[in-house]
């Protein structure tokens, strides 16, 4: 990362990468600038970026204000770093790792201590900036950013585990829920969108607006073990489908009647071939009793029942609630394409779901079964 500077913000971020962004805009600034990111190791966060790390100062230029911290010719020390900040309350010493942490709201240092000086750092009234006897001072080794207004206090001394994502901007349908009620219909709890199978493209285009993407439908594989259809067919049918990447959905219309025949949920679970190309969609699956009770109306669902299927359940768990559902269809895009191996594809009345070697689920997809 040679060259390369980026602008220190606390509390928001450090050059084009924002607290709160979705990790697939974070993946993407990096894609698109892959001579500047030579290196790049992804540890995620469930729904959106909550802390960036900065773990070797040495190798990163930042820029704060006017003035630079780090970089291969820049050592940041202790006093550089106060100087630059201004004065703050004592930081904590953790005595098994060495390390002392300095907090200014949104943004921590990390400082290693040598062992011969730890005794330095063991008490709160110790003076800033720090110094040891030998007049040498600690020297930054890495920096943390994460949202000043969440966990009660982050900013001044809390552990970073409870940094949280950022409030989404007013108005945003970012990881809305997305109700699902099988055979029958979804709504959307950020905008009230409602969408029911049998609905026409205007009535999506109305509800949703204008798709990101749309397709035409290839041939299922699976339409070899229907008895049903045995005639063989071209690459390509009539069917299409309408991709909102941005809400984690596709729409599949029948090609002759123009209607909703299918929903597509996807999860975006690293791993899995169409990672980083959708944004996960926040969906809640409500599963009817299996005793074949009267089904639950909407003031059900909200009132918290347990019989559903998130974009975090795990496949064991789905089990649970549908049965086990016997040998599954195996899909592959092929060991080059797919380093991670192939899903397996488990299909039920109403729904089917893809399923990672990991037991997360991959995509859910909802249909109105002729069973």
């Amino acid at each position: 990362m040679g060259g390369l500077t980026l602008d220190l913000r606390p509390g928001a971020g450090l050059g084009a990468f924002n607290l709160g962004m979705p990790v697939c805009e974070a993946l993407a600034y990096v894609q698109q600038h892959r001579s500047s990111f030579d290196v790049v190791q992804v540890k995620y966060n469930d729904e959106r970026l909550r802390l960036i790390e900065v773990y070797d100062v040495q190798r990163l230029h930042m820029r704060y204000a006017t003035s630079s911290i780090g970089g291969p010719n820049i050592t940041a020390t202790f006093v550089a770093v106060y100087a630059l900040f201004g004065p703050t309350f004592p930081g904590t010493f953790n005595m098994k790792r060495c390390v002392y942490t300095l907090f200014y709201p949104g943004l921590s240092f990390a400082f290693p201590i040598p062992v011969q000086y730890t005794e330095c750092c063991q008490h709160r009234e110790a003076e800033l900036p720090l110094e040891f006897p030998d007049g040498t001072t600690p020297v930054m080794s890495r920096i943390c950013i994460y949202d000043s207004a969440v966990g009660g206090g982050v900013g001044v001394g809390a552990p970073l585990k409870i940094a949280l994502p950022p409030q989404l901007p007013v108005g945003s349908f970012y990881m809305e829920e997305v109700h699902a009620k099988l055979a029958e219909e979804l709504w959307f709890t950020g905008g009230g969108q409602h969408l029911l199978f049998g609905a026409s493209p205007q009535d999506v285009w109305a509800e949703l607006g204008r798709p990101c993407g749309i397709h035409q439908k290839q041939v299922d594989p699976m339409v070899i073990h229907s008895a049903s259809d045995p005639k063989p067919r071209t690459a390509l049918c009539g069917d299409y489908f309408y991709n909102y990447f941005t809400r984690g959905i596709d729409i599949l219309f029948d090609g002759q009647t123009h209607r909703i025949k299918k929903f597509v949920l996807h999860t975006n679970f690293p791993g899995h071939t169409d990672f980083n190309c959708y944004i996960k969609c926040n969906f809640i699956i409500y599963v009817p009793p299996s005793d074949g009770g009267e089904e639950l109306d909407k003031a059900a669902y909200a009132d918290g029942n347990q019989r559903r299927i998130t974009a975090n359940t795990k496949w064991s768990e789905v089990q649970g609630l549908l049965g086990d559902g016997g040998r599954a269809a195996i899909q592959t895009q092929g060991s080059v394409s797919n380093p991670f191996g192939p899903t397996f594809v488990y299909g039920y009345r109403n729904i089917a779901l893809e399923v990672m070697k990991n037991g997360h689920i991959a995509t859910v997809t909802l249909f109105q079964s002729t069973m």
